[in-house]
């Protein structure tokens, strides 16, 4: 896959098309749909500001967020996608600079470990994951996640028990004790 990074002044400098192309190839070793050499995806990494706008114009939601995935390919069509053939485009991917640093602190994370996940997150949103249908699909996104991140040297960002913006329904204790229940089985 290949994939164009467009980085915005908001954020710091460093080389952040080197760590999202880290990203989409360990993503792409977890979630075989998006080896395929035809596909293109881009990578905006802009503000709050844009990210609200985009969030609020594209989903209807009038607030910032970490990431936006927009994809281009349903699930069905990107599984049944030949190798060979003209470029194809997977989709686009927002991180919100502001919110991604907030939350990276509150962690005590380093900023790029968390642009990692939230950038293989983006990708397997527009290979047609989604946590938001089920527990069953919030835990196997998480899992390619984790298998992905590991592939980079990062840690699992779900070991400790992290809200992770857009997984919960409701406060963070709701979904600590959804994450405490899956792991001890309750």
């Amino acid at each position: 896959m290949e994939l164009e990074v467009d980085v915005e002044e908001s954020w710091p400098d460093g080389d952040w098309a080197e760590l999202a192309a880290r990203a989409a190839t360990a993503a792409e070793g977890v979630a075989v749909a998006l080896a395929n050499p035809r596909l293109s995806a881009s990578l905006l990494l802009t503000s709050d500001r844009e990210v609200h706008a985009l969030n609020r114009e594209w989903r209807g939601r009038d607030k910032p967020t970490n990431v936006l995935s927009f994809p281009m390919l349903g699930r069905a069509e990107l599984l049944s996608l030949a190798t060979e053939g003209p470029p194809v485009l997977l989709g686009d991917i927002a991180l919100a600079y502001e919110t991604c640093a907030s939350e990276a602190e509150q962690r005590g994370i380093a900023l790029r470990d968390h642009a990692a996940h939230l950038i293989v997150h983006g990708l397997l949103h527009l290979a047609g994951h989604d946590h938001e249908i089920s527990d069953q699909d919030a835990a196997a996104m998480e899992a390619l996640e984790t298998k992905a991140l590991a592939r980079m040297g990062v840690a699992d960002p779900y070991g400790t028990a992290t809200l992770h913006k857009g997984k919960a329904k409701g406060d963070a204790r709701q979904f600590q004790t959804r994450l405490r229940q899956r792991r001890f089985g309750q």
